[in-house]
C-alpha cells in the first residue's frame, strides 16, 4: 500500500511539473486581429486576446473581400492554422490586385477589422529551394510537448519505483 502511495505521488508530481508551464486555457475579453496579405493570393490573420495571449480555442473567423472592379469573395469561414496558436491562413483566395478585406470574430465578443491587401500571382520556388517539407517542420510542436511531458512522467515513475525497491532490498538494522 505504501509503495502504491509513493508511486502515485511521484507520478502526480511529475505530471504537475510537465503541465505546470502551459498557459491557462481560458481567456476572455476582446479579441484583436492583425490581417495581412501573405505575399501571394492568400490572407493571414493573427488573433490575440486583449491580454496579449494568442487565441487558443479554435474559433472560426469569417472573411469577406471586395476587390477592384467590384470583385467579391466570401463569406469564407477561416479555421485555425497549424502554424501556431492564434494564427489563421487562407491561401490562394484572391485574384491579383488591391482588395479590402474584412474579418469578423463570432460572439460573445464580436470584433470586426477591415484592411487593404495587395494580392499577387503566387511565385514558383526557385530550383533547390526548401519545399513544403521545410514549411511543415513546425507542425506537431504541441504534440512534442505532450511527448516530453509523458517521458518526464515515465522517468519520474521509474525513479520512484527504483527508490522504493532499493529500500526494500536494503536490510533494516536491528533495534537495540
Amino acid at each position: 500500500m505504501r509503495l502504491l502511495r509513493i508511486v502515485l505521488v511521484t507520478l502526480l508530481a511529475a505530471l504537475l511539473v510537465a503541465v505546470g508551464g502551459q498557459p491557462a486555457a481560458a481567456h476572455g475579453g476582446k479579441v484583436t486581429l492583425e490581417v495581412a496579405g501573405d505575399g501571394g493570393a492568400g490572407v493571414t490573420i493573427q488573433a490575440r486576446y486583449e491580454d496579449g495571449h494568442p487565441v487558443d480555442n479554435g474559433m472560426r473567423l469569417v472573411l469577406n473581400g471586395t476587390g477592384e472592379g467590384g470583385r467579391m469573395v466570401g463569406p469564407v469561414q477561416v479555421g485555425p492554422s497549424n502554424e501556431g496558436l492564434g494564427f489563421y491562413r487562407v491561401g490562394s483566395l484572391l485574384s491579383p490586385g488591391d482588395w479590402e478585406i474584412t474579418v469578423d470574430t463570432p460572439p460573445p465578443n464580436p470584433t470586426r477589422v477591415t484592411t487593404s491587401v495587395r494580392a499577387r500571382v503566387p511565385q514558383e520556388a526557385p530550383p533547390g529551394a526548401a519545399g513544403p517539407a521545410a514549411a511543415d517542420a513546425g507542425e506537431g510542436s504541441g504534440m512534442r510537448w505532450w511527448l516530453v511531458g509523458g517521458a518526464a512522467v515515465v522517468v519520474a515513475g521509474a525513479v520512484g519505483l527504483a527508490v522504493v525497491n532499493r529500500r526494500r532490498l536494503v536490510p533494516v538494522r536491528a533495534r537495540r
